[in-house]
């Protein structure tokens, strides 16, 4: 069970905890495409077959594992390879991925999030904790947060306990003082039990539990957190 006496800080996950990603994705990708369409038709072309783009991944995957952590950089120079492969200038890789990371940063929040975020907000510093390449400034929440940690700048992702671990050092606690709030029952809650944090499990879909340690909590929507911070 949740021991709220114990939270001194709070952990967040981005991606599908605080705002749906496949929506996000999809139109970064158009407006992604449709620069390519216009700049590198070849490219575009290329990038349209999901059986040349898979092939990408997995080449990007094999050969630049220095890159697993950085999304931003794997997408970068898949973007870069297609254009070389189409013939096309791979110099415009760079003015290419930042249409697409503009739009990567365009999100429609769950509606619960933005009241969730000023409750607890005011009670608890907050940091942001993602394996992906969302701004918590871009995407307008950066006051919310005392710091933002992420796999591309810290080097390591979720689950591994260290990157919990920094989330907790970055506003000066221990790990078994923060509770960590993210939808994925591998990479946040379990990660955050291995780390020694209380985990919160935002279920949203209604799934099944898999793993044999349970999380501390598991909510549908962040409402339900903060009302029970308040009735604590």
């Amino acid at each position: 069970m949740l021991d709220i006496s114990k939270i001194k800080a709070i952990s967040l996950d981005l991606d599908d905890t605080l705002w749906p990603i496949l929506p996000t994705i999809e139109r970064a990708e158009k407006a992604l495409h449709d620069w390519l369409t216009e700049h590198a038709p070849m490219a575009a072309a290329l990038f349209s077959s999901p059986v040349a783009l898979r092939e990408i991944r997995d080449y990007m995957g094999a050969n630049r594992p220095d890159l697993k952590h950085d999304l931003s950089a794997v997408r970068r120079e898949s973007i870069r390879l297609a254009l070389y492969r189409a013939g096309e200038n791979p110099l415009m890789a760079d003015e290419a991925f930042e249409v697409f990371f503009a739009a990567r940063q365009r999100v429609d929040l769950f509606e619960d999030v933005l009241p969730a975020l000023d409750f607890l907000a005011a009670r608890f510093p907050l940091v942001s904790l993602s394996n992906g390449n969302a701004d918590v400034h871009r995407v307008g929440l950066g006051a919310y947060f005392r710091a933002a940690i992420t796999a591309r700048e810290f080097g390591v992702g979720k689950p591994d306990p260290r990157i919990f671990h920094a989330a907790a050092g970055a506003v000066d606690v221990m790990p078994q003082d923060v509770l960590h709030v993210g939808d994925d029952v591998t990479l946040d809650a379990l990660g955050a039990l291995n780390a020694g944090m209380q985990a919160a499990w935002v279920n949203r879909s209604d799934h099944l539990w898999p793993h044999d340690v349970e999380p501390h909590l598991t909510l549908t929507n962040l409402t339900e957190l903060c009302e029970l911070i308040r009735q604590a």
